[in-house]
């Protein structure tokens, strides 16, 4: 089947006041199906996400990640003739999107309200840490104060001590749920011809993900323990050494396979009706007894041996990779998941986007430098060079 040319958000036009995470993620996304993503920075320095650090060629490893297939044009929002063109590309847009300190927007005259009176079609989607009302509203909130808030450090480490998420959770849940609320908002105005105001938070958006730990401790239920890589609550699912060369990854999900597991992997079919061991509930209680009993067996096996017992028996089972590994992982290498995208320091690989089409290839542009777009962006607004050039003199833009 023939790849059609045009993506899904082709024609979609995006001005997004954002730095950090959360916002430049659901742009990206939004660039990947197509939409003009116009990223609005700051004159010199830019987004402080590319100062983060060097490890990319020496740009910065969160903004090389989510800043693909933008254009960056710098404005210093604190001048009237910037913000006067804030104005006229918001003027143009389909989508705002903005993740500025609690406030910021509306002290610029650029608040939900006032601009969805100006433009009806207009889609403004504010993204904070706690949203745009509540007795939290003005809080400053990192990635890492929204895990503590929503719960996701008590249920996240070992029993001795709690461990933040080794990537920015929280930002990436607001990044996700501002993507589809956009989405959604885009197929709404498709019916209605109105635009929409969201207000997403991250606490909200990571509170949603912790929806299985909160049941679990329900109505003063005691929650989920920390247990490290093990699965708090289905035992044996988790992390396995072997013998001296790696550890396995191994998961059970039911009595069918605990069975299997007796038999073909730890050779001892009569654990299968112990009674210690004969339903996950007792697994779990008597996690430790059963874990000296595998490690047991386990340190007599290399981790391909283990694996292959695994397999054989239909066990879910994984590689504990690092993140290195995983640049050349098999699976991915086979099924084509990596491109090359342009950067000011050079191609760089980049994955492609989750979900696969057989209608249409994801975009995957260059990373801009800061500003890149200035003039390119302002020309199209109408100014000539004279009032470019008079723009940079008083450091507008």
């Amino acid at each position: 089947m023939n790849k059609a040319l045009k993506r899904p958000l082709d024609g979609i036009t995006v001005v997004s006041l954002e730095h950090a995470i959360a916002a430049p993620f659901c742009t990206r996304q939004l660039a990947d199906l197509g939409a003009r993503v116009i990223k609005v920075e700051r004159p010199g320095e830019g987004d402080f996400a590319r100062a983060y650090d060097q490890r990319v060629k020496g740009l910065a490893s969160h903004f090389v990640w989510v800043n693909r297939s933008k254009e960056s044009i710098t404005l210093d929002l604190k001048q009237p003739a910037a913000l006067a063109v804030l104005q006229q590309l918001i003027a143009r847009a389909d989508v705002l999107v903005q993740n500025l300190a609690p406030g910021a927007a509306e002290r610029m005259g650029l608040g939900a309200k006032t601009l969805r009176a100006q433009h009806p079609r207009l889609i403004a989607c504010d993204i904070s840490g706690y949203g745009n009302d509540g007795p939290y509203r003005d809080k400053k909130a990192y990635d890492l104060l929204i895990q503590s808030e929503a719960g996701f450090l008590s249920v996240t480490g070992t029993p001795d001590e709690a461990v933040k998420s080794g990537n920015s959770i929280a930002d990436i849940a607001a990044g996700m749920y501002a993507y589809s609320s956009i989405l959604a908002a885009l197929l709404q105005r498709g019916q209605t011809g109105e635009g929409s105001h969201i207000d997403v938070s991250m606490l909200e958006s990571l509170v949603e993900w912790m929806g299985y730990p909160m049941y679990y401790a329900f109505d003063g239920a005691p929650p989920p323990p920390r247990s490290g890589a093990s699965h708090a609550t289905i035992y044996p699912y988790g992390p396995f050494a072997t013998g001296g060369d790696g550890t396995v990854m191994l998961g059970l999900q039911n009595e069918r396979e605990w069975r299997s597991f007796c038999d073909t992997v730890l050779l001892q079919p009569e654990l299968a009706i112990d009674a210690r061991f004969n339903s996950n509930a007792l697994r779990n209680q008597n996690r430790e007894s059963l874990k000296a009993i595998i490690l047991g067996i386990f340190n007599a096996l290399t981790a391909a041996q283990v694996t292959q017992r695994l397999d054989e028996a239909g066990i879910a089972n994984a590689r504990v990779n690092n993140v290195g590994d995983v640049w050349a992982h098999p699976q991915l290498a086979a099924r084509h998941r990596l491109q090359d995208v342009q950067t000011s320091a050079g191609p760089v690989p980049a994955f492609l986007p989750p979900g696969a089409s057989d209608s249409f290839d994801y975009r995957m542009d260059a990373v801009p430098s800061v500003g890149q777009h200035t003039d390119a962006i302002l020309h199209e607004l109408g100014l000539d060079d004279a009032a470019i050039a008079g723009l940079r003199a008083t450091t507008a833009i």
